[in-house]
């Protein structure tokens, strides 16, 4: 598909646009008082309010090469609190839906994150290493390649939803807008995990998983 590069240097595609216009068709219709926040098309209606936030393509580089690991993020905020998440992998036919204090589940199973203790053991995923830089953590990720013998580069929110499956004990996620958050804040307690969650020049860092090894990651980024 033709890529176009937006003026943060991040691609979209039309498809992002298009998804986008569909998924707020849908929102506006069943909840036409509340503000919807898009990614690709702004903000629609009264501030203070509960919010839709919507990212209609998570990982529009892996789409746009036909990788079929990209995902549709959607949140519902309410007092500035994210309160409900889904995270949908269409090409997977996986989606991950939770609600505050209603749990998560995976395609209506319920669903935990790791128990791993040992962060020698466990795989840990990370983010693309660019974004480490934009965020000033450059030595962060190199200490974290030194101390987690399996840390893979499960990108973007598929590798959100490995860790709310359980796969991958845990991730760090750095530099991050907040419609690529909302929904891992919320989804991540609902599977008995820690995400806990720091900000950098206006963007997002999450580390969850496993509350064990979340513990033992948040010193390698200090």
């Amino acid at each position: 598909v033709a890529v176009e590069t937006k003026r943060d240097g991040s691609p979209v595609t039309e498809a992002d646009r298009a998804a986008e216009r569909a998924i707020r068709a849908v929102l506006r219709e069943a909840t036409p008082d509340f503000r919807i926040v898009g990614e690709e098309l702004g903000e629609e209606g009264a501030s203070g309010g509960p919010s839709w936030l919507v990212d209609p393509i998570d990982g529009t580089i892996a789409f746009s090469r036909g990788i079929p690991l990209f995902s549709t993020l959607i949140a519902l905020l309410d007092e500035g609190e994210p309160v409900l998440g889904l995270i949908d992998l269409p090409m997977l036919g996986e989606r991950y839906v939770g609600w505050k204090g209603g749990g998560c589940f995976r395609n209506g199973a319920p669903t935990r994150v790791s128990q791993e203790r040992d962060l020698s053991k466990a795989i840990v995923s990370h983010g693309d290493p660019f974004a480490f830089e934009l965020s000033g953590k450059r030595d962060a990720f190199l200490r974290l390649a030194e101390t987690c013998p399996l840390l893979r580069g499960y990108t973007d929110a598929f590798g959100h939803a490995l860790v709310l499956g359980g796969g991958v004990g845990a991730m760090v996620d750095t530099h991050l807008n907040p419609w690529d958050a909302a929904a891992t804040q919320v989804l991540v307690p609902e599977a008995g995990g820690l995400c806990v969650t720091r900000e950098y020049a206006g963007k997002l860092s999450l580390v969850f998983g496993s509350e064990a090894l979340v513990e033992q990651l948040l010193p390698l980024l200090d």
